[in-house]
This record gives C-alpha cells, sequence and structure tokens, in this order.
C-alpha cells in the first residue's frame, strides 16, 4: 500500500464506508421464474403441481414465481395468486375464491359437457370421467385429466380408449395416467381370459413356496 500513501482502513473509511446501504429487512431469496398458460380448470402448472388463479384468467399467459416456500402468479407484473410451495406431484393447490361464480348459469366448460363427449365413446369412458370428477374435491380439477382422455381417443380411436378405459376401472385405475399407459403398454388389446388366466404352472423342476414350509 505504500505506492498509495493510505491504510486498507484509511481506503475504506473513504470509498466505502459512504456507499453501504443497509441490509434489506428479509433475507434475500433465490427464485424461479417461468411463463404458464392457464388451464380450462384455472390451474397453472409448476412442478408437476397444479395450483388455482382467478377464474377470469383462464387461458390468458402468465408469469410464476417460485421459490422453496412460495409460488406466486403474476399477469402483465400484478400478482394474482400465492400459494405455499406444494411439490405433490399430480396434486391441486385450490383456493375457493378462484373459482367460477356459482350462480354462473351456464359455463363454456362443465362436468356434464365432458360426460356427454366420453359417451360417445362408449359407457366405460363416461364412467372413468365421471368418477375422475367425483374423485376430485372441486370437478373442475378433473376437466384436465379428462381433456387428456378427449386426446387419448383422438391419437388411439375411441375403440381403443374404451376397451382401455374398462381395464382401467376393473383394476380401479381412475386416472388420466392409468389409461394412457394401458393404450401405450397395448394391454387394451389383450383378451379379457388371458389376463384373467392367471400366472403359468411353474416347471417342475422348481421349487414351490411350499417346499419351504
Amino acid at each position: 500500500m505504500e505506492h498509495l500513501g493510505k491504510s486498507r482502513r484509511e481506503l475504506y473509511e473513504e470509498l466505502d464506508r459512504p456507499a453501504l446501504r443497509e441490509l434489506p429487512p428479509v433475507p434475500f431469496e433465490m427464485a424461479e421464474w417461468t411463463r404458464a398458460r392457464v388451464n380450462i380448470d384455472y390451474h397453472v402448472s409448476f412442478g408437476k403441481h397444479y395450483y388455482s388463479v382467478p377464474y377470469r384468467y383462464l387461458r390468458k399467459e402468465v408469469e410464476v414465481r417460485a421459490t422453496a416456500r412460495t409460488v406466486e402468479v403474476f399477469y402483465k407484473g400484478e400478482r394474482i395468486a400465492a400459494h405455499l410451495r406444494n411439490d405433490k406431484p399430480y396434486d391441486y393447490t385450490t383456493l375457493d375464491e378462484h373459482r367460477p361464480e356459482a350462480h354462473r348459469a351456464v359455463l363454456e366448460w362443465n362436468p356434464e359437457r365432458f360426460i356427454r363427449w366420453a359417451e360417445r365413446a362408449g359407457p366405460f369412458t363416461a364412467e372413468m370421467v365421471r368418477r375422475i370428477m367425483e374423485s376430485r374435491p372441486h370437478p373442475e380439477q378433473g376437466y384436465r385429466a379428462s381433456l387428456g382422455l378427449m386426446r387419448l381417443g383422438a391419437r388411439y380411436g375411441n375403440e381403443r380408449l374404451e376397451a382401455a378405459c374398462e381395464r382401467a376401472l376393473a383394476f380401479d385405475l381412475v386416472s388420466y395416467r392409468g389409461v394412457r399407459n394401458i393404450l401405450e403398454a397395448g394391454m387394451d388389446r389383450v383378451k379379457k381370459e388371458d389376463s384373467a388366466r392367471g400366472p403359468e404352472k411353474p416347471h417342475g423342476n422348481l421349487r414351490g413356496p411350499g417346499y419351504y414350509s
């Protein structure tokens, strides 16, 4: 420091201390920002979890800010929703005040409309949609899964969708993912008698569980 003619302390008092500011009142939090579109169930997806926003923002593009503790949703710079973060996959966090007004006579989407569509594919598809709606605290939370079933019908055909829903209901798999997995694995094409036949008889040289009793 000899070439400066001042000590580190003197430089600190002269340059650094006057520029210092008070610490913020709350600790800094790392935040992750992402864009999302409000689904017809008035929820946005973040981290495979669904968070509600006011129904009037249906189909709007919003920004999601997530920290370790909270998830906030913004529309054009205005915060429209805030939730405690929940990392449970494929579950819903819904505020009652975000739901559409109960006295609205007709909504663009409603459970009856989905069930009527499902009946075109067959009774098992309609039963799947009905049970999906009944399994949710709010029927709107079943809209996303019902839309997924509609897409499966367009991709695989209503006949295969109906067979997949029949098999899923037989195993009490009341979910879009259960039906999708059946279709992807081709299990909807397996004959009922084949699935009911059970495991084949073990080879004679293999010891069964009774051997160790």
